[in-house]
């Protein structure tokens, strides 16, 4: 097996950057507990500011300096939109809180081009969180937790392409004759035995033992080292080798997502608005790829301070202003999303500021992907015209934008209707309707216009038109006052192009137009 450790030194620091927006990032910004400084940002440290050092020192030195206590439902969502980025390349992901994930990675080697290429690709889905990554790779799932928090190394060895169709080695004090496992069980050999401790105060006994490494550790008897420290310090030691089993539970999705960010102050400007969406569309994004599926539909709120939406009476009135979105395609793009976004702000403005933000999806579509072929078709796939929709959609209004919809009618100017254009879920259950046999033009003129005749035929343009198809009769609408009756034909310019055109029955009296102009072909 082949485990990739993921350990995050910063979590606490690096989620409340992001969750305090891009411009955080430049300023001085650090953690704070106890009136002491716990962590701090590059521009932070540039200015002398280190871990450790008292809050009134601190921003003596820096009075500009931001400061943010840790919040453990902050870091466990950072934590959990890691893991969801990880679940693109594995299903087998492991949440180790409060700031390690574990990931099983030998299926997926050959699905995305071996090992070294694995790698690439998994920093690259990381690189958006913006943390601070310490990476390991071992054949043994405690292996890599260790290694990652202790003895960090993103360069996979080449004797790991090797140690996935290895066995785990035997029980025993010597090192394995696998090369991978032995590389292994040096490398944690040389970690500090702190690494066994699960309590400060069993880190103390560890100590005042003076078993340095886990080299030391394992040069003991162990009868006597469980009676001391119990058996759980020799389970972990066992599961790392690989001389004991190490089962682990992955993570399963919700199917639902709801997250809620509460902004440094309120605002109504747009632009500081959607710099805020970018953290939520981005983790909203990672959900769905880790469940594989998209998203058709997903619900803004945006929460307000409650005396600025009172009603005119004084009365309490709505406190949130909800933004849906429906998607005319589910699709799991935040940029696309945050574009929709701008456009409904801006033909929607805010009512009053906003203090936080809550993204809502409450069903996440899932689609068999497109079927794979030999080579792509040239206008194949319609992404392009279904996002130019949906930004309709959002600048105009969902019920600005239609399309045509049959109606039961023989009569072709009463034939169709413009209906609102359907979102996703009205549709996705229907099948297509079917190929409509008839040959009619999909666009008719406003009115019918009349052609003159001469010798029987009909003239446009003082040009003759040859017939090509017909006649089609419709007789139709006696029952509503406004009866029809005509022979359609399928007429031909000189030029090539064709027509749609009618002749009246009975024949009307001489000097009346008989033939008439009702649409024309694409």
């Amino acid at each position: 097996m082949l485990w990739l450790g993921v350990h995050l030194p910063v979590l606490s620091l690096a989620s409340l950057a992001a969750e305090r927006g891009p411009a955080a990032a430049a300023e001085p910004l650090a953690l704070i507990g106890q009136h002491r400084l716990l962590a701090v940002n590059a521009a932070a440290r540039a200015l002398g500011l280190a871990p450790g050092m008292k809050r009134a020192t601190a921003l003596a030195l820096c009075p500009t300096l931001q400061l943010g206590a840790a919040d453990e439902a902050r870091d466990a969502r950072a934590l959990m939109d890691a893991a969801h980025r990880l679940m693109v390349f594995t299903p087998s992901v492991v949440l180790c809180p409060p700031q390690a994930l574990l990931a099983e990675l030998q299926p997926s080697l050959r699905c995305f081009g071996g090992l070294a290429a694995l790698r690439e690709q998994l920093l690259a889905a990381l690189a958006p969180l913006a943390q601070a990554l310490q990476l390991a790779w071992a054949p043994s799932a405690q292996g890599a937790a260790w290694l990652a928090r202790w003895a960090p190394d993103d360069t996979a060895p080449a004797a790991l392409t090797q140690a996935v169709l290895a066995p785990p080695p035997p029980p025993g004090g010597g090192y394995s004759r696998d090369p991978a496992w032995a590389a292994l069980q040096q490398r944690l050999d040389a970690l500090p035995a702190s690494v066994l401790a699960d309590s400060p105060a069993q880190a103390e006994a560890l100590q005042a033992l003076g078993l340095a490494t886990l080299a030391e550790w394992r040069r003991q008897p162990r009868a006597g080292l469980a009676r001391r420290f119990g058996p759980a310090p020799l389970d972990a030691l066992d599961r790392a080798w690989g001389t004991s089993p190490d089962p682990r539970q992955p993570l399963q999705p919700p199917e639902r997502f709801s997250e809620h960010l509460e902004l440094p102050g309120r605002t109504d400007d747009v632009e500081r608005l959607l710099e805020a969406t970018t953290l939520l569309l981005g983790r909203l994004a990672a959900w769905a790829r880790a469940l594989q599926a998209r998203v058709g539909r997903f619900t803004l709120m945006f929460h307000h301070e409650t005396r600025l939406r009172a009603g005119p009476a004084g009365e309490a009135g709505a406190h949130t202003s909800p933004f849906t979105l429906a998607l005319a395609e589910p699709s799991a793009d935040p940029a696309h999303w945050r574009a929709l976004l701008r456009e409904r702000l801006a033909r929607e403005p805010l009512a009053a500021p906003v203090l936080g933000l809550t993204l809502r999806c409450d069903e996440p579509v899932r689609r068999p992907g497109p079927p794979a072929a030999l080579f792509d078709e040239p206008g194949a796939s319609g992404e392009g015209l279904v996002r130019l929709l949906e930004r309709l959609q959002a600048r105009l209004g969902e019920h600005s934008v239609g399309r045509l919809a049959p109606r039961p009618e023989h009569r072709p100017e009463q034939a169709s209707s413009t209906e609102p254009l359907p979102a996703w879920e009205r549709t996705r259950s229907a099948p297509p309707p079917p190929a409509a046999r008839l040959t009619r033009p999909a666009w008719l003129l406003p009115q019918p216009l009349p052609l003159p005749e001469q010798q029987a035929r009909p003239w446009l343009d003082g040009q003759p038109l040859r017939l090509l198809a017909g006649p089609e009769r419709i007789e139709s609408g006696w029952w509503d006052g406004t009866p029809v009756a005509r022979d359609y034909f399928i007429a031909q310019t000189p030029q090539q192009a064709l027509l749609w055109i009618y002749r009246l029955r009975p024949a009307p009296p001489t000097g009346q137009p008989g033939w008439f102009l009702h649409g024309r072909f694409a």
